[in-house]
């Protein structure tokens, strides 16, 4: 299936896969859903669903307990010799956006304690954090921007990586998965939103917005219209009233602090 197919899917609220793909991909679908289980298992463990919002990791924790440590590493590994190419579209998406994740969290306890997942780089580690997966040396960066955002199109793969940062989208308690993915994308893309750290109206009414807006405005319609466009498809009703009452974007802001539980 051509990928822009499915990305059209997406964006009008129909499923990600098509009818004829989901016959040929129902075992294939469960056996990767199976595969995950462990990471699902270490993000229900160590991530925290905190009141303000902002999921937090306990990455002291993680990092002494050397049974889950362990675990972490094999689950990553066991992407080695996968043959992701053979995978239903949304478990590719799934797959490597859960590599992404798992490699960024296995970074930090390496490194740990840190205050950011910056400190000792200049701009940051993504290009220097690689690992072995479908055959080939990937990085943080090639995951990110060869993959997922060359490969798909998809506004929304800013919601599903996650770089350990306070200002960044939630790293979930649980693994994407393929039969909840679309779904997943849009509640993870609606908690941004309507939190501070994706919009907040400033004094004047015009909004500050997060850097990621900035940084990827192409994936986001390319304009500042685009982005706004965007921000009113996910906002609540609230927001999105104040949204509208005054279009503007008048700053951009990303906060680099660990998201860990002992911040």
């Amino acid at each position: 299936m051509i990928r822009s197919t499915i990305i059209a899917a997406t964006l009008v609220g129909a499923p990600v896969l098509a009818a004829a793909d989901t016959l040929d991909t129902t075992v294939e679908t469960s056996m990767t859903q199976e595969s995950h289980a462990d990471w699902t298992r270490l993000l229900g463990t160590y991530v925290e669903v905190s009141d303000d919002g902002v999921n937090r990791v306990n990455y002291a924790a993680l990092k002494a307990n050397a049974a889950d440590s362990a675990a972490l590493n094999a689950y990553i590994a066991s992407f080695e010799d996968l043959d992701i190419d053979a995978l239903s579209e949304d478990e590719q998406f799934a797959a490597w956006a859960n590599l992404y994740n798992a490699l960024t969290v296995q970074h930090i306890i390496e490194r740990y304690p840190i205050k950011s997942i910056r400190d000792g780089y200049f701009i940051g580690p993504w290009k220097d954090v690689k690992t072995v997966a479908d055959g080939r040396e990937v990085s943080l960066d090639d995951i990110e921007h060869e993959i997922l955002r060359e490969e798909w199109e998809e506004p929304r793969v800013h919601y599903a990586v996650n770089c350990a940062s306070y200002g960044c989208p939630n790293l979930l308690p649980k693994a994407w998965t393929a039969d909840t993915l679309d779904e997943d994308l849009d509640a993870a893309a609606r908690d941004y939103v309507n939190h501070p750290r994706g919009v907040t109206i400033r004094n004047n009414g015009t909004l500050q917005v997060s850097e990621i807006y900035k940084w990827f405005r192409e994936d986001f319609g390319g304009s500042k219209e685009g982005v706004i466009e965007h921000l009113l498809e996910h906002a609540d009703e609230d927001l999105a009233a104040q949204i509208r009452a005054k279009p503007r974007i008048t700053k951009h802001d990303y906060d680099w602090s660990l998201n860990d539980t002992e911040s």
